[in-house]
């Protein structure tokens, strides 16, 4: 009987143990690893972007409509993003 409560109470940490690793993913890393994918995504969609400033970032516009996949054509919802620049010596 002490052999099953040990596994009992070894399989409960465990539990627990997943849920506090799924809780920390799902609320600190999943959402930055979800903004820097739509980041980039957008950023490679870019119509136009201003003049990057010394930490290399420039406000860009994208069609917001063409983002989500809309028929060619449609008219452009215009959207700004912050898009790092890389600065191309000549």
């Amino acid at each position: 009987m002490k052999d099953a409560t040990g596994e009992l109470s070894m399989t409960a940490v465990a539990v627990v143990a997943i849920a506090a690793i799924g809780v920390v993913f799902t609320t600190v890393l999943w959402p930055a690893i979800r903004t820097n994918i739509m980041r980039s995504t957008y950023c490679s969609q870019t119509i136009r972007c201003t003049e990057p400033n010394e930490d290399g970032m420039a406000d860009c516009v994208y069609c917001a409509n063409v983002a989500e996949g809309a028929e060619v054509g449609e008219e452009c919802e215009e959207k700004t993003i912050k898009c790092s620049i890389k600065q191309q010596s000549v």
